[in-house]
């Protein structure tokens, strides 16, 4: 009633007694680890890659010649702009790792692959023009450059001696909205299933999603043990799996790349297959444990040096 609503109006409520503390916020206090000092260390050392790629130029479909020959006389030619379409400017975003204090930013073969600009952009707000420095296709890394001095370079582990179950962090820049840490374990070493010509991935249940690519893999101590590549994923989002490049192997291609712009690897020229007790059977072999020398590259190292099939 209008009475009730006047004397409520009137009377003065007692003031809320909220308990306010400006103590900062601690995990471990509580008794559960907290990252946040790691994240602080490690997230300047990780920066956005936006890369755009020059407009393609393609090949129209033709309409009917001979009806256009017919119209505009035998003598008639399809000019060149009729026959070309320029493709829409391409762009793109995903993550590096700076590892050097003078620029040496690594990341992924594919985020930079056909770039015709790269701006790298840091946590303070700072953005670099980038310059492609080498990539790899075969291991999917790549080092790009920018001009720059005293930079936070991240600190490398030793990637051969994480386990399974070891904690980690991921972090990177997924979809371009801005740095982003997840956190997972190690679920699997030696991962072979990319498709690369040289895999030794790191597995976790990090979230990885796309623009993660390039970004760091990083363990409790703020270290870098992977470079964050790829997802396995039926929906195009994380699903808990997802690949990374140990620093050992990104680590030796990186130094490959700079000190000769490209990756120099041994070849020896043979075609091996698994030695099964079948085939050792067939061959009469002693032990069926080792390879069979499948075929041999001619010319090569194997054939010069009287390995035979």
């Amino acid at each position: 009633s209008l009475a009730a609503y006047t004397s409520a109006k009137d009377s003065k409520a007692d003031p809320l007694h909220i308990q306010v503390s400006d103590t900062p916020v601690s995990a471990a206090a509580a008794g559960f680890p907290s990252f946040s000092p790691i994240i602080k260390s490690v997230s300047p050392s990780v920066v956005k890659v936006a890369v755009s790629s020059e407009a393609k130029i393609s090949r129209m479909e033709m309409p009917n010649m001979p009806n256009l020959r017919r119209f505009f006389g035998p003598g008639f030619q399809m000019p060149n702009e009729w026959q070309q379409r320029r493709m829409p400017r391409q762009e793109g975003v995903g993550s590096g790792v700076i590892v050097t204090k003078d620029g040496y930013i690594l990341t992924n073969n594919h985020v930079v692959d056909n770039a015709s600009e790269i701006k790298v952009s840091m946590i303070d707000g700072r953005e670099f023009d980038g310059k492609v420095i080498g990539r790899d296709p075969k291991t999917d890394v790549a080092v790009i450059k920018i001009d720059a001095k005293d930079l936070p370079a991240i600190t490398f582990a030793d990637s051969d001696k994480i386990e399974v179950g070891d904690m980690v962090l991921a972090v990177g820049h997924p979809f371009g909205i801005g740095q982003t840490v997840t956190t997972g374990i190690v679920s699997a070493k030696g991962r072979a299933t990319l498709g690369l010509d040289y895999e030794d991935f790191i597995q976790t249940d990090a979230a990885i999603n796309p623009g993660n690519s390039g970004g760091a893999l990083v363990d409790v101590q703020g270290r870098l043990i992977g470079m964050n590549t790829a997802i396995l994923s039926h929906s195009g989002g994380n699903q808990g799996i997802g690949f990374a490049v140990p620093t050992n192997l990104a680590r030796w291609v990186m130094e490959s790349l700079v000190n000769n712009g490209r990756v120099e690897r041994g070849f020896l020229g043979v075609n091996i297959q698994d030695l099964t007790p079948q085939l050792a059977k067939q061959f009469k072999a002693n032990d069926a444990h080792g390879a069979l020398v499948a075929g041999v590259t001619p010319d090569s190292p194997a054939e010069k040096a009287g390995v035979k099939s």
